[in-house]
């Protein structure tokens, strides 16, 4: 060593360590947020309905991961007068009371919220081009009770085909139904959708070609939802709705009268984030059953000393709905090609 240099010398020239100020605990308050409801979602840019108004959003950087979807309740500050250009950002989503989730198969752990704060799921289906496919039905029902939202099965182009033949598999699960057709006596008259409807937040899923677009476009006559037609060869419809869409329906009086959301039309429906004994809790009258169950029973066909079959065997349970609810928890671990 020189009288220059000394051998501590090489602590001073180590790469300097980046230096940032502490972070404050103190966080905003954003006092001067204002509601607002996400009404679709692309690309990372939220469209809310803000007093009335469409704004155009993004999302917060202190919201980290956390997801916004179609139907969130939200708090909003910046530019929310909705002018071209405007930008304001989500700073808050309240807390959900329902979530629709999905995961892409059933061996998928990462569940997808589809939507959120939706109080009923509409199961649309046609009886005829493209042909029902129950499985699709039953794999909704799950994920509606998971959910703890109402089901209703809407059976669309009634003029094709008899719908008894789908209603009856249907019927000892208590799922209430409406019945809609294109042509004939009766066509176009959605007084009984309507109603049900009314008053509500509901979505409406299916596979593409079923008439959901239609539907939307006649619950709600500005919607200008694309309408697709069904492949002659396959059986299947395209896809025109690409992203979910939350719509008011309007009212006798020209006030909003509930809400529906319309999702495009999905081909999976993973279901591994349904665990049995969420399903049957959606069944009270089947779940008192079980309470004799040995531990870990998954109350399906099979199980040994399952109190389901007990209670038919002991005429306590209707053979039907029991045979019903295994259908639900079979669909659950079934493949999903909608």
């Amino acid at each position: 060593m020189t009288g220059r240099y000394s051998e501590h010398d090489h602590e001073h020239y180590e790469r300097p360590r980046r230096r940032t100020r502490p972070r404050t605990k103190d966080r905003p308050t954003y006092d001067d947020a204002v509601d607002g409801r996400v009404v679709t979602v692309d690309r990372g840019r939220f469209t809310l309905l803000v007093d009335g108004h469409r704004v155009m959003a993004m999302k917060s950087r202190p919201l980290g991961r956390k997801g916004v979807v179609v139907g969130d309740h939200v708090r909003v500050v910046g530019d929310t007068s909705g002018a071209d250009g405007a930008l304001a950002r989500i700073v808050e989503v309240v807390e959900r009371t329902t979530t629709l989730r999905r995961t892409a198969d059933d061996d998928d752990p990462v569940e997808r919220v589809i939507v959120s704060n939706a109080d009923q799921l509409v199961v649309v289906t046609a009886l005829a081009d493209p042909e029902p496919r129950p499985r699709l039905i039953d794999r909704a029902l799950v994920a509606a009770y998971d959910a703890g939202m109402a089901p209703l099965l809407c059976l669309t182009k009634a003029d094709l085909a008899d719908p008894e033949t789908l209603l009856s598999t249907y019927r000892s699960l208590g799922v209430p139904w409406v019945v809609t057709q294109l042509k004939g006596e009766g066509a176009g008259d959605l007084t009984e959708l309507r109603a049900r409807l009314r008053g509500r937040t509901s979505v409406l899923v299916g596979h593409s070609g079923v008439g959901k677009s239609t539907l939307v476009n006649a619950l709600v006559p500005d919607a200008g939802r694309e309408v697709g037609i069904v492949n002659a060869v396959t059986g299947r419809g395209r896809h025109t709705s690409t992203s979910a869409y939350l719509l008011e329906l309007p009212g006798e009086d020209g006030r909003g009268d509930g809400w529906i959301i319309d999702t495009p039309g999905i081909r999976s429906f993973g279901l591994a984030h349904v665990q049995p004994e969420d399903l049957i809790e959606a069944f009270p009258d089947l779940d008192e059953m079980t309470e004799t169950c040995p531990r870990g029973c998954t109350h399906g066909s099979g199980e040994p000393e399952c109190g389901l079959d007990e209670a038919v065997e002991a005429g306590q349970a209707d053979p039907d709905r029991v045979e019903s609810f295994r259908r639900l928890l079979a669909a659950r671990e079934a493949s999903s090609d909608w």
